[in-house]
């Protein structure tokens, strides 16, 4: 997946590693059957112990914790009262460009080469993708091809099948898959994993202002909903619905892509050894088509997971737009030979 600085990093050498281990990476032990608990990583992590541990430690928890309290604080609020329709628009044209940042940018694009674009449209989406609180661009791209290499395998960073088969491990690894692994400090390295975004001055710039770019998707809400309202009673809900709100109802629909994803659902395309990756069709509209996550997980560079009648797919109608007006290109499109192929 290397890249110049000015090169895409969804070109043809970036591809591949999204489904192969990169060179020097170990592959997943071959004593795993698939059943017990992953080999030498079922136990429990230490505590963290350094100065770096604690502090990676507090700010997930910050990130993760934090726009669910708002949850909270925003059931309490409307207990007797309403929201403004402005939180409301707000938040859900927030919630659309972030999310479709985390799954055209971030996901079909930069992670797996589903398709090409220049610099700008590339630009923009990882921008666009790192208002949704959900890591630097380059860090989330890493991990998930790491996901990829190793699905429901040890080396699978979020894998619910962790500790096992059986019910209370299924349960534990649930969790685990969930929300836990992000408190692990267990770092996947972006040298091994993407090195083409490495490469990449504009993409190296968006990663170092992802805790700006923090800042600037709790305050967009906020300033609209003092320009909407004129108080700062209106921009604090803005701030609440739109932003805290919003960031922990995508957080959880993401995260619900690694757990429920693995678990409930239907699997009518053939993956590799191991990996149990589903359809769950409730998650379709919220996720932005990335729930057709089985047929993902049997063609991961497809530009579009939803490919039977019905499946709505929201991120794959985001790229046939950007294609058709031309500003992405080599799109990736599944043909019947290729789905046909891949059926069980």
């Amino acid at each position: 997946m290397s890249s110049t600085t000015r090169s895409s990093p969804t070109s043809a050498a970036a591809r591949p590693a999204a489904v192969e281990s990169p060179p020097g990476v170990a592959q997943p032990s071959q004593g795993y059957d698939g059943a017990g608990p992953f080999p030498a990583e079922a136990e429990e992590p230490t505590a963290p112990r350094g100065l770096g541990d604690r502090l990676y430690v507090t700010v997930t928890a910050v990130i993760v914790v934090a726009p669910f309290l708002g949850l909270g604080l925003a059931g309490w609020l409307l207990w007797g009262s309403l929201i403004h329709p402005a939180d409301v628009l707000l938040a859900f044209v927030l919630y659309l460009v972030t999310g479709l940042g985390v799954t055209v940018g971030f996901h079909r694009g930069l992670t797996h080469g589903g398709y090409r674009s220049g610099r700008p449209v590339r630009v923009a989406l990882a921008v666009a993708g790192s208002l949704s609180f959900q890591g630097d661009v380059i860090g989330w791209v890493a991990t998930h091809r790491r996901h990829h290499a190793f699905t429901d395998r040890p080396g699978d960073p979020h894998s619910p099948y962790r500790y096992g088969t059986h019910l209370r491990g299924q349960l534990r690894g649930l969790v685990h898959a969930h929300v836990g692994w992000l408190f692990r400090n267990d770092p996947t390295s972006a040298r091994r994993y993407a090195p083409d975004l490495l490469a990449d001055r504009d993409i190296r710039a968006v990663s170092r202002a992802f805790p700006a770019l923090c800042v600037v998707t709790l305050v967009l809400p906020f300033a609209a909903g003092w320009a909407i309202g004129g108080t700062w009673q209106r921009a604090l809900t803005a701030l609440l619905w739109a932003g805290l709100v919003r960031i922990a109802l995508l957080h959880h629909v993401t995260w619900s892509v690694n757990s429920l994803c693995h678990m409930i659902g239907r699997r009518p395309f053939r993956t590799r050894r191991h990996d149990r990756a589903t359809n769950l069709w409730p998650l379709a509209l919220l996720s932005f088509g990335e729930s057709w996550h089985n047929l993902h997980h049997a063609d991961p560079t497809s530009a579009r997971h939803g490919v039977d009648r019905g499946q709505i797919d929201p991120s794959a109608a985001v790229i046939r737009l950007l294609e058709r007006v031309g500003w992405v290109y080599d799109v990736r499109w599944p043909t019947p030979d290729r789905v046909t192929a891949r059926r069980t």
